[in-house]
């Protein structure tokens, strides 16, 4: 993959990953549609983990000063609220990483897991108001926002969207919501994303390959500076348009997985 592409799939990866769209079935379909090679199997899994890391920096110094009042107030129901959100993703990644990666990786059911998604937002924007604050959030909505986590190892789901369906249909606010899905997410973001960059260490890429990996985490961290303000504003408002915007998305993934499927009976 040239640098050029991987910046491009970066500069998409940041904004993407701030709203509940699925970052890694926009960057995917991009670059099968563009025809970019190094954005799947083995290569594909570095590049995963710069966006991710470029992405992940930006949201912790986004969030420094959110990530240190939750410090502060930490007490008994908070640490386990956190636990049962982090825990109950990391052992499910454990477990099911890489059979979700062999048989859920394809287009189509990325496809299938961006409708999916959708109906989830939408049953979650149809709620009724809720009232519960963040600070309100214990031990069992923990577990139901690690489970939503979890959810999200099948492509296209997007953690972002499962974690803020999930907080409303627990009856939180639009504020709460957001802010709980920010606490709960960027530590599994950045657990994951540091499990991942340990194991690829074992294999490093060619000098070649690091430019473009290099490329594409410094734009994922420019674009999340850039758009964090905006798309966090716009995200007080209904959230029917991501779902919108995400069933637009399976098509093009369905169409796409089509077309391939077409060309190979062909051959």
């Amino acid at each position: 993959m040239r640098a050029l592409h991987a910046a491009a799939l970066g500069a998409l990866h940041g904004p993407a990953e701030l709203v509940p769209v699925s970052s890694s079935a926009h960057v995917g379909l991009l670059a099968r549609l563009a025809g970019w090679d190094g954005a799947t199997g083995a290569e594909g899994k570095q590049l995963e983990v710069a966006l991710h890391a470029g992405t992940g920096a930006g949201l912790a110094w986004l969030l420094r000063r959110d990530a240190l009042a939750a410090l502060r107030a930490l007490d008994g129901r908070r640490v386990a609220l956190h636990a049962l959100a982090l825990g109950v993703p990391s052992l499910a990644g454990l477990a099911l990483e890489r059979p979700v990666q062999e048989r859920l990786g394809r287009p189509g059911t990325t496809a299938a897991g961006l409708v999916a998604g959708s109906a989830l937002l939408l049953a979650a924007d149809a709620a009724p108001p809720g009232g519960r604050a963040a600070r309100d959030a214990g031990p069992a909505d923990g577990l139901v926002l690690g489970l939503a986590q979890a959810a999200a190892l099948a492509p296209g789901v997007s953690r972002r969207g499962a974690t803020l369906a999930a907080a409303r249909l627990r009856g939180f606010d639009r504020a709460a919501a957001s802010a709980l899905s920010w606490e709960v997410g960027l530590p599994v973001l950045v657990a994951a994303t540091a499990l991942k960059a340990l194991r690829l260490a074992q294999a490093p890429p060619p000098r070649r390959r690091r430019r473009a990996l290099a490329a594409g985490a410094l734009a994922a961290l420019g674009s999340t500076l850039a758009c964090a303000p905006a798309l966090r504003a716009a995200e007080r408002g209904p959230w029917w348009p991501y779902a919108a915007e995400r069933l637009v998305v399976a098509g093009l993934a369905a169409a796409h997985a089509r077309r391939r499927a077409c060309k190979d009976r062909r051959r």
